[in-house]
């Protein structure tokens, strides 16, 4: 065992964030009681650090000023100093993110808030080094200036402080709108994201350049409603740019976080549950579109990805994996050209270095390369003038070779939290697949993964938010009903099983009753019995993840066409009509809220099936429906003599076999076609 000179009270936490600071000579609190009420008690100011395990910046932080003695002794000395987990407390992360944003015009991670011990915030930043250094301030500077500030200018500082209070209690509040919802507010979004469209790389804008998931995924709609060819050629540039760049991971699968440049390079390492949850997605969706076996390809590697290095033994799945290992960004993923030529000889190594532009000289630093394909296999093959099969064959002997040598190094660090929001966004994506790719395995992850969450993160018939070692704590927020509800619901899609959809409903009733802001409308971040904190916050923003009210507005339009309930469509509702301007002034901020608004507006198909289920008959059916990019669809399905699927979901209640038979009935703007009874007659009911 490890002796340590350190030890402080994240020493008790589950979160790995949290742990890597367990034995600095900061003498750090989570947060808690125990840490506010001594704030108060002896008058010292906050300083609140936030971070998450997977952050680079917040590494190095540590490393610069956590674990140097002399700086923890000024933070000891005048400050109570409290860590938190960003991915543990969103929460407490929104509400100081948006302050310094205020005070700084940027924000970012490791974020440093300073605070008076009501919990104002009267100055922050993100990382600081430790001495002055390319016009930062050295933190110990900082400490000094904050510490001198709050005892001789008290005044000053409790002023600043209501100020940037009263400022943040403005920030997201919206009202209904009384205009109409048509598909205008739809092709204005899509008319201003061409306008930001990076017609030669992909994506929006320069650099870094973050996968847009959310947006392609409306864009991929728009191409369904209007044919837009425009539409679908945003959409598919982006997918194989971003495939083919190193932000990819060519040799284990999974992408990282984000591009350092603005032509999917260069990445920022970690890699996100929750990036790969939506990317996996869009690829099914662009593979259902256009049925290009490349999509299909990038999305099962990344399932591959998550089941082979992000999924714990009970079926819950990780948090991230760092970008750093043995202390070096990137080390784990880059090679040099003489390590491959060693790997896999000379003459296919060769090519393998050539199709992956692995150079001498590195296209990374210090000689190594980043893994991107610049040619696509057919132009490849027809320069190199060698057969596809055998370029085929190379490549995936050397990826092979490659993959079990990375196997051999240090890996990044594993946040192996398991967190229920981003586990129900990955609950999604599996069940999904399991359909559009007729994977009954993926079926089988989808389904264990509800059950673990469903066994071990629901107490007292309410969510929690998180999970490690056996642990489940922290109330859950309003993304974590959201997203976990969107699951069940894709999960019930995928099996017919009704115990989903009732769980699904239960917390979407739950969620009314704990998060629905009754003035305003919308829902708020955290529950009416939350913990108080300086503000309760809304988030309708679709930032690197759905905000909950936009997934909300997706599962509640469902759970409406399935049950025919009001109370969901008027929540629904009631959220687009609130970000009806915004949708249109920022659309990039919306991708998601934007497929719920389609949906909402477009001609939906509301399937229903009756028959045996698992029969060849209905499996039959379900292959024949998926086999189509339909995105505004609902399915359910029940065995004709099953009396409580017909009285919980009001799609399939009065159905039954025609002839005897197994049959499908389609509906489309408030009327039915009639029911078919054979694979070619739902075609048909499909095509029409």
């Amino acid at each position: 065992m490890q002796e340590h000179r350190f030890t402080n009270r994240l020493i008790d936490e589950t979160s790995p964030y949290l742990l890597q600071h367990a034995h600095n000579p900061v003498d750090w609190y989570p947060w808690g009681e125990e840490a506010l009420a001594r704030s108060k008690a002896e008058d010292k100011p906050i300083l609140l650090s936030v971070g998450y395990a997977a952050c680079h910046w917040c590494h190095v932080m540590e490393h610069e000023s956590f674990e140097n003695e002399q700086i923890a002794g000024l933070m000891n000395e005048h400050f109570i100093s409290i860590k938190v987990d960003r991915e543990e407390r969103p929460d407490i992360d929104a509400i100081y993110m948006n302050a310094v944003q205020m005070m700084s015009g940027h924000g970012g991670w490791p974020m440093t808030m300073f605070l008076t011990p009501d919990l104002k915030p009267f100055y922050g930043g993100t990382y600081y080094p430790p001495v002055d250094r390319q016009g930062m301030p050295g933190f110990g500077r900082v400490l000094l200036t904050m510490a001198d500030l709050y005892r001789n200018r008290r005044d000053e500082v409790f002023t600043s402080a209501d100020s940037i209070t009263a400022e943040l209690q403005n920030i997201n509040r919206f009202r209904e709108s009384g205009e109409m919802m048509t598909t205008e507010i739809l092709n204005q979004a899509f008319s201003s994201l061409i306008s930001k469209f990076d017609n030669t790389h992909g994506g929006f804008g320069r650099a870094p350049k973050f996968p847009p998931s959310m947006t392609l995924m409306f864009l991929l709609r728009h191409y369904k409603r209007t044919n837009s060819p425009e539409a679908l050629q945003m959409v598919e540039l982006t997918l194989q740019k971003m495939a083919a760049g190193g932000m990819y991971d060519h040799i284990g699968g999974g992408f990282a976080r984000y591009s350092t440049d603005a032509h999917w390079l260069v990445p920022h390492f970690e890699k996100m549950l929750y990036d790969n949850a939506l990317l996996a997605r869009i690829y099914l969706y662009a593979y259902q579109a256009t049925r290009k076996p490349r999509y299909r390809q990038i999305a099962e590697e990344t399932f591959e990805y998550m089941l082979r290095d992000m999924t714990g033994p009970e079926g819950g799945f990780y948090s991230s994996e760092d970008a750093d290992s043995e202390g070096v960004e990137g080390k784990f993923y880059v090679w040099t050209k003489d390590e491959v030529l060693r790997l896999m000889g000379r003459e296919e190594g060769e090519i393998f270095c050539r199709y992956y532009d692995i150079t001498a000289e590195g296209n990374f630093e210090d000689g190594q390369s980043i893994l991107n394909t610049p040619r696509w296999m057919e132009e490849f093959a027809d320069d190199e003038n060698i057969a596809r099969e055998e370029i085929e064959r190379v490549i995936n002997s050397g990826r092979k070779k490659l993959f079990h040598a990375r196997e051999e190094r240090v890996r990044p660090g594993l946040d192996d939290k398991i967190l229920t929001a981003w586990n129900g966004m990955m609950l999604t994506a599996f069940a999904e697949a399991a359909c559009i790719l007729g994977r009954d395995d993926y079926r089988e992850v989808a389904r264990r993964n509800a059950e673990f969450l469903l066994s071990n993160l629901v107490r007292d018939g309410r969510l929690l938010r998180t999970y490690k070692d056996g642990r489940a704590k922290l109330n859950g927020y309003l993304e974590d009903y959201a997203y976990l509800i969107e699951g069940l619901i894709a999960l019930y899609e995928a099996t017919f099983e009704l115990k989903y959809f009732e769980r699904a409903r239960e917390m979407a009733d739950m969620m009314i009753a704990r998060f629905w802001d009754e003035e305003e409308g919308g829902f708020y971040f955290t529950s009416s019995d939350h913990e108080e904190l300086i503000l309760r916050t809304k988030d309708y923003f679709d930032n690197a993840i759905p905000s909950g009210n936009s997934s909300a507005a997706v599962s509640f339009l469902k759970l409406w066409a399935l049950t025919q309930e009001s109370i969901y469509q008027r929540c629904a509702v009631s959220i687009l009509r609130t970000m009806r301007e915004a949708m249109v002034k920022y659309p990039s901020g919306f991708g998601y809220l934007l497929s719920a608004l389609d949906s909402y507006l477009a001609e939906g198909r509301e399937i229903a099936i009756i028959g045996s289920l698992g029969s060849h008959e209905v499996r039959a059916f379900v292959e024949e429906i998926y086999s189509r990019y339909i995105p505004n669809k609902v399915i359910a399905a029940a065995a004709p003599e099953d009396e409580l699927a017909q009285k919980a979901i009001k799609l399939v209640e009065g159905r039954s076999l025609v002839a005897g038979k197994a049959a499908v009935y389609v509906c489309q703007n408030y009327a039915c076609m009639l029911p078919a009874t054979t694979v070619k007659e739902l075609a048909e009911r499909l095509d029409e």
